[in-house]
């Protein structure tokens, strides 16, 4: 169950999203009612599975519209949380809604690359949960999060469909990385059946070269 300031930092989220989204392109999503379920629950799925680990603070890559960033740190309590985005406008948006609804104290808006959040000492190896929801390939995301968790946290990616042909294109960077054992658990979204959440484990440590930059993970895969 949400704390009632939590579901009304969420709800009034949820209405900035609609309310700046004409303007920004944030989604392409118009329906309140959708809003809640497509985006709102679906980023909530994370939240019990972080709950029995004992993990807070997230940190959300490719935040854009908020999702999941805003209503897992809100439901877990997180006195720290930070939402990355590498687009200006949306970051604007982003801080916009974080003080309006009285989260910007404890969530804070940053327009940067993975790869260089992952080089700053501040960042590296800082934050016990590192979400990504509908952003780049799941080897992609274990280059550019896993150096971002904290010993003992996680990284957690929204996807859909099966998930077994990603897992296995992700082996070798889940191997360079040396990530934990990974989980996949269904999202459990009422109509969203086959949405999954990959959770992969931070294991042992991870070799200062990486992440590397977009251009070489494009050019010389994992």
């Amino acid at each position: 169950m949400l704390e009632p300031a939590a579901r009304e930092a969420i709800d009034a989220h949820a209405r900035f999203l609609l309310g700046w989204t004409d303007a920004i392109n944030l989604t392409a999503i118009r329906a309140p009612a959708d809003v809640a379920r497509l985006h709102v629950l679906d980023s909530l799925s994370a939240v019990p599975h972080l709950v029995r680990r004992g993990l807070t603070r997230p940190l959300d890559l490719g935040s854009g519209g908020g999702f999941p960033g805003i209503p897992v740190a809100a439901a877990l309590g997180s006195d720290r949380a930070l939402l990355v985005d590498s687009v200006g406008k949306k970051i604007r948006f982003l801080r916009v809604v974080v003080e309006a609804t009285g989260l910007g104290r404890r969530i804070a808006a940053e327009q940067a690359r993975a790869e260089v959040l992952a080089r700053d000492p501040r960042d590296r190896e800082a934050w016990p949960v590192v979400t990504a929801r509908a952003v780049t390939s799941l080897a992609d995301l274990v280059e550019m999060g896993l150096p971002l968790a904290a010993p003992g946290g996680v990284l957690v990616a929204w996807k859909r469909g099966p998930v077994d042909e990603e897992l296995e294109a992700a082996g070798r960077a889940l191997r360079a990385l040396r990530a934990g054992r990974v989980e996949v658990v269904p999202a459990g979204v009422p109509g969203f059946e086959t949405h999954r959440l990959v959770i992969v484990p931070r294991g042992g440590p991870i070799d200062a070269r990486f992440p590397r930059d977009s251009a070489e993970r494009r050019h010389r895969p994992l």
